[in-house]
């Protein structure tokens, strides 16, 4: 595969203002900051100087690779506070104190973080963090509804165990699910394919043998969630149905959990009926025993064979009525033009997606994928070997075109 795209980035070329204040849990925000620039972000950190009391601003530096401001009257930069502000497309701040959330909340501008922040005119992003009985203060509520009111979002807090030893809300949300939610605030604003419903399914069937068996195959649902992702990124309300698989759920992604082509198309049916498109990127088993057991099957004296008679399972694609633009895919491991050519019609899709599940990083569970798109008025594509996020981002342009042009 070449080298990383700004497809493979989903926060390329954005600039983010990283404001760090006084918790313990400020060492997470060093592996915020570094997933940050691996997602692509230009990243400034401004810091309280409670914060540097737990981590030191050089950490910052050596991370993001430009000068962390803690004083303003120290900076390099003239007013840095306002310049800093400016030049953001967003600011997160994480984590952030009640003594933080109460200074946003009424004005208040005594550091460098909340200074940054009453300047800007970017969306902010808050992670709180703090003991239970704080976050569950009136006056933290209070707080946390007024900067509500502002247009302010939060991530977290998640509820566990706190530095004070007891368990409850107020720990720091995890550094991927702040990214995530980041992602999700950036598309909602400035994403393509706002106001659009995009439904997505994923992975594999497992259609029942008897109650510890099941037929099925090797998908892992990673690009339906790549699609999820992606599409989330761009703004768009997303609906992922999903067999059962061992992924996480994209941040701000509605997500339904079927086990069953039966299930998956009931869940399907009901999504697609107000959805701007279906993405049928899941791999829906064929074929189903026609009598699954009520008992696991137990093996007999003697017995040197099982026969299970299998049933064909309906085409979730073909069966539903509409969905908007209809995409399909095809896994194939010969005639791949041939296979792909014949589902376009009979699936009545708009362009199909098709890959050979042979070819190396090609295959179920690989993080790359080299697919051909195949168009209903004929037109072929052919592309190289890409992260399956970038691929994503290649059939979402081409779900786009699509719309109609009016809407």
């Amino acid at each position: 595969m070449s080298q990383p795209s700004s497809r493979d980035l989903p926060l390329a070329n954005r600039r983010i203002v990283l404001g760090v204040t006084g918790s313990i849990s400020a060492y997470k925000a060093a592996d915020l900051a570094s997933k940050l620039r691996q997602a692509g972000a230009e990243v400034e950190v401004v810091m309280t100087p409670a914060a540097t009391r737990f981590i030191a601003p050089l950490t910052f530096k050596s991370l993001t690779g430009r000068d962390v401001v803690v004083d303003m009257f120290e900076a390099a930069e003239t007013e840095a506070h306002v310049e800093v502000a400016r030049r953001a497309d967003a600011m997160v701040i994480a984590p952030a104190t009640a003594d933080t959330i109460a200074s946003l909340a009424h004005g208040h501008a005594g550091d460098m973080v909340s200074l940054t922040a009453l300047a800007t005119a970017a969306p902010i992003l808050l992670a709180p963090a703090m003991d239970s009985q704080m976050w569950e203060h009136p006056a933290t509520a209070a707080n946390i509804a007024t900067l509500r009111e502002r247009g302010v979002e939060l991530v977290g807090p998640a509820t566990g165990r706190l530095a004070s030893g007891r368990v409850g809300p107020g720990r720091l949300a995890e550094p991927a699910a702040i990214v995530g939610a980041l992602r999700l605030l950036l598309g909602r604003r400035t994403g393509d394919l706002r106001d659009r419903h995009i439904v997505v399914s994923a992975g594999g069937t497992h259609e029942p043998i008897d109650p510890v068996r099941f037929v099925g195959n090797r998908s892992t649902g990673r690009m339906g969630f790549a699609i999820a992702e992606a599409a989330r990124d761009r703004g768009a309300e997303v609906t992922l149905v999903t067999g059962p698989v061992a992924l996480e759920t994209p941040v701000g992604v509605r997500r339904i959990d079927v086990q069953t082509v039966a299930e998956m198309l009931v869940a399907l049916e009901q999504v697609t009926a107000r959805s701007d498109a279906i993405i049928m990127a899941a791999a829906p088993a064929d074929f189903r025993p026609a009598a699954p057991a009520d008992h696991k099957i137990k093996k007999a004296p003697g017995q040197e064979r099982l026969v299970i008679e299998l049933e064909q399972n309906p085409d979730i694609i073909a069966t539903l009525p509409g969905g908007g633009v209809r995409v399909g895919f095809a896994a194939e491991t010969r005639d791949l033009a041939a296979y792909a050519r014949q589902k376009l019609p009979a699936k009545r899709l708009h362009f199909i997606v098709a890959n050979d599940v042979t070819a190396p990083g090609s295959g179920f569970g690989t993080e790359t994928n080299q697919v051909v798109i195949f168009h209903d008025d004929g037109r072929v594509e052919e592309f190289p070997l890409l992260s399956k996020y970038a691929v994503a981002h290649l059939i979402l342009d081409r779900v786009r075109e699509r719309f109609p042009r009016s809407s």
